[in-house]
């Protein structure tokens, strides 16, 4: 017996591609019943606001062997197989090791990614020309127990101020769960240690002006009721859900961005694979052109940066898995030292 399958007419710049889509009926989100095929006509739906925010970007892609509530892995390099106009680009992690890792250039690569059983897609802040450089400062407000996207929504008013002061232009988009992603463009001129200093700096100063509501502790156990400002997701290789991007949560929500003047009255869950095509058709994409207009400089946070260090605050745990890196404070969680000392 055959096996069941689709094709998608995808248009893109080399002209229509032919995409095959099979198992097209099988659940994706068991709890609303959508498909793969549901998905890889999101896709195809939201693709060219897709497209301008995460193409030429090195990308990894976290795929599913069934649905969103089951097995899961996340994929960089191109799998066997993959069609010719699939690109690749070299790219250093911090291990130092460098290998080839996806760049979506097209909405047909997208839908690919979809056949290849994809529902998130987490791309690089740097260019595919420039991997080392972000173009992007990006800081994720995480909201820790206790809170969640109200509270988020003052905070990353606040945070749009600081940006404004240090001479960036923010932009915002729901996180697809209860926290908010905010992004600013840079020139790609400092590397991806440096941007980390500047996205600590920035959050430093946001949490002076808003201690009770905005934490920059790494350890869990210090942050209370707070939203977490997650300085390192800017680090090489640490990657947050891209723009129009599924989430793979039970109601099938996307990490959607908005314009600043709906912030006080959005609601995340609202923005699905069922609802932000029809949204997009109607009132545009709030990001577009984003990368057209004149991109700032971190120049000014890295002074924030320095005087911060001047002045005691030094550098920040990094995640685990990264090697120790200089000036790094020690790995044990603040209880843990204080019993074994």
């Amino acid at each position: 017996m055959a096996k069941e399958e689709v094709h998608l007419t995808v248009s893109g710049p080399h002209g229509d591609r032919e995409l095959r889509v099979s198992s097209p009926a099988r659940v994706v989100w068991p709890g609303l019943g959508l498909t793969k095929l549901d998905l890889a006509r999101y896709m195809v739906d939201v693709g060219d606001a897709f497209l301008a925010a995460n193409g030429d970007r090195p990308v990894t892609l976290q795929r599913f062997k069934d649905t969103v509530d089951g097995e899961q892995f996340f994929s960089k390099n191109p799998p066997k197989g993959a069609p010719d106009f699939i690109r690749s680009v070299d790219v250093v992690y911090p291990s130092g090791r460098s290998h080839p890792q996806l760049v979506i250039d097209e909405i047909a690569a997208a839908v690919w990614a979809v056949q290849m059983n994809t529902v998130v897609f987490h791309p690089w802040p740097s260019r595919a020309g420039n991997p080392d450089n972000p173009d992007q400062l990006r800081i994720d407000l995480d909201p820790q127990p206790g809170t969640g996207f109200a509270e988020a929504v003052p905070v990353a008013l606040e945070l749009r101020r600081v940006l404004a002061e240090a001479g960036l232009d923010a932009f915002i988009k729901t996180s697809g769960n209860r926290g908010l992603h905010v992004f600013a463009p840079i020139e790609p001129t400092r590397e991806f240690l440096e941007v980390r200093h500047a996205v600590i700096a920035a959050a430093r100063e946001l949490e002076r002006r808003l201690p009770d509501q905005v934490t920059t502790a790494w350890w869990k156990e210090e942050r209370g009721a707070r939203i977490f400002a997650d300085f390192n997701q800017a680090n090489r290789d640490r990657t947050i859900a891209g723009a129009y991007s599924p989430r793979a949560l039970p109601n099938a929500t996307v990490s959607c961005p908005i314009r600043w003047e709906e912030l006080a009255s959005a609601d995340p869950s609202a923005f699905t694979i069922v609802t932000v095509p029809e949204r997009l058709k109607a009132s545009g994409d709030p990001w577009e052109g984003m990368h057209s207009g004149g991109a700032g400089t971190v120049d000014l946070l890295l002074e924030w940066w320095d005087r911060d260090v001047e002045a005691g605050l030094g550098e920040l745990p990094f995640p685990p898995d990264f090697p120790k890196m200089p000036g790094e404070p020690p790995r044990v969680q603040p209880s843990r030292a204080r019993n074994n000392g």
